[in-house]
């Protein structure tokens, strides 16, 4: 006997896996990391027995319900299964399969759409951090057709338009959890940012590294993984954070200036204005683009004083400011609204346009052994 879950599978920026509701899955927090594991297929790296892919950024899952909270109107509640181990993360959140929660909860008939555009309030459950998102309904129905592209994705579809609010220290309380700029772990400087996702950033340089290596290249670097993993799971306790040595977070973040030395500037009009190189690791493998709510926290560690990135690029004017996050697939744009006091950084929100797509849609089988479908 196998029991049926429905769900509907999407993409969401640059990651895709199964959206629920929150009412078809069980209470029971263990029960429901054993459900997650059996309907992706964690434990075989093709994840072969369950709808996985393989790769952390397709082992995602979002669970949905209407909000109680004064202020949303959708509570998203993300899980992060892993790939071979058998492992779930109920802490971080993430913002590419937060692209995907508005149309799918106007498809699951949790919301009441407008007659062109929506706009949702989101709850993010794990961390409690507050988005707004607005999306196509033309009819009254998402559209997921049009002209917006991201780096990662292949073609263009419509724009979902993302704004972050109060997301400094989300996590861990503070923006800079550690109570310092920089913090010297295993010899190597880091600064330890909570912004949207507690992150642990490091120059690439002080790994031998340029910044400008391919996923593959230093997925293939298994020193610089043990090195990175040591220094995050110190960083975590550092950061209040507990032992992370079964958690993906923090996450790990490396900077480097846009501009190789050999090369003319390739940002336009400004040089490296605003533009930086940055890797992210999910933190076992190197994310293929960029996290959402990692980009938000590297932007606002690029725009600080005195932290790891500090003068790696040429402040932009305005505010609020566009940061270009260059990743192993091409770049993405954040807009951060912050001022300064002196030389403490302040952030106040951000923004970006992201995309999703219904992949498809109906049950998800597990074994009836795991549970039997009772509440």
């Amino acid at each position: 006997m196998q029991t049926a879950i429905p769900y509907i599978f999407m993409r969401g920026g640059s990651s895709r896996g199964p959206y629920f509701r929150r009412s078809d899955l069980p209470r029971d927090r263990d029960l429901l990391a054993r459900v997650l594991i059996s309907a992706v297929g964690s434990g075989h790296p093709l994840n072969i027995d369950g709808i996985g892919g393989g790769n952390a950024v397709t082992t995602k899952v979002a669970m949905l319900s209407a909000s109680d909270d004064d202020w949303a109107d959708i509570d998203y509640f993300f899980a992060q299964v892993s790939v071979e181990d058998r492992l779930v993360d109920f802490k971080p959140t993430c913002g590419n399969i937060l692209s995907g929660v508005g149309p799918a909860a106007v498809e699951m008939g949790l919301i009441e759409p407008g007659e062109s555009i929506t706009d949702i309030r989101i709850r993010a459950v794990n961390t409690g951090a507050r988005v707004l998102a607005r999306i196509e309904t033309p009819g009254g129905m998402p559209h997921y057709e049009g002209s917006a592209a991201i780096d990662g994705v292949p073609g263009s579809a419509a724009p979902v338009e993302l704004n972050f609010m109060d997301v400094a220290g989300s996590s861990t309380g503070a923006f800079l959890p550690s109570g310092r700029i920089i913090d010297i772990i295993d010899g190597v400087e880091v600064t330890c940012m909570d912004v949207a996702m507690p992150m642990v950033i490091a120059r690439a340089a002080d790994f031998g590294l340029t910044g400008h290596e391919s996923r593959e290249e230093l997925d293939a670097n298994r020193g610089f993984f043990q090195r990175m993993e040591a220094i995050r799971v110190k960083a975590g306790a550092l950061m209040g954070m507990g032992d992370c040595s079964q958690s993906v977070t923090p996450k790990f973040g490396l900077v480097a200036p846009h501009d190789k030395p050999h090369e003319k500037p390739r940002a336009k009009p400004h040089g490296n204005q605003g533009h930086i190189i940055t890797r992210y690791f999910m933190p076992w493998t190197t994310h293929p683009t960029m996290a959402v709510t990692g980009s938000q926290c590297l932007a606002s560690c690029a725009l600080t004083p005195g932290s790891v990135a500090d003068g790696m690029m040429a402040r932009p004017e305005g505010n609020p400011a566009t940061i270009t996050l260059h990743h192993p697939m091409g770049s993405m744009d954040v807009l951060v609204d912050y001022t300064m006091d002196g030389d403490d950084f302040i952030h106040h929100s951000a923004g970006l346009v992201r995309t999703a797509r219904k992949l498809a849609e109906g049950s998800v089988f597990i074994p009836s052994s795991i549970w039997d479908g009772q509440p």
